[in-house]
Order: structure tokens, then sequence, then C-alpha cells
């Protein structure tokens, strides 16, 4: 991989890292979840484990509905 992109993906990668660790509010901490998932997975592309990537990609946005549904219904 170009040099400059893992730099930048690292990057977002340890943001949404951050993020996630230090902010409180559940909606936000989710976002943040998302910001690590799309930074980490140009890594795991570029390794050669598509099969993984793909699982990861369909994962993920999955599992934030239902976090998003029992985040709602836990405020109420």
């Amino acid at each position: 991989m170009i040099f400059a992109l893992e730099v930048v993906f690292g990057l977002i990668a340890l943001a949404g890292a951050l993020s996630a660790a230090l902010l409180k509010d559940p909606y936000a901490k989710l976002i943040a979840l998302g910001i690590l998932v799309s930074g980490a997975l140009p890594f795991i592309v570029d390794r050669g484990y598509l099969d993984v990537a793909i699982v990861a990609s369909l994962i993920a946005p999955i599992s934030t509905i239902f976090v998003l549904m029992a985040v709602r219904r836990a405020e109420q």
C-alpha cells in the first residue's frame, strides 16, 4: 500500500479509537466505532483477507443497527 495512504488510514483508525474511548454519549460512541472500522478495513484488504473484509463490512452496519435499537430502548 502507498505509505501516505497507510498514514491516513492509520490516523483515521486512531481517531476512531480515541474518540470511542473518550466519548460518553452512546450515539457518538457508535459513530466513533464506525470510524474505527472504516480506518482498519483497508489494512485487512491490503493483507489479502478479502473474505474477512467482506464479513466485517457486512456485520458492522447490522450490529450498529441492533445497538442503536438497544440504546434507544434503554433511554425510554
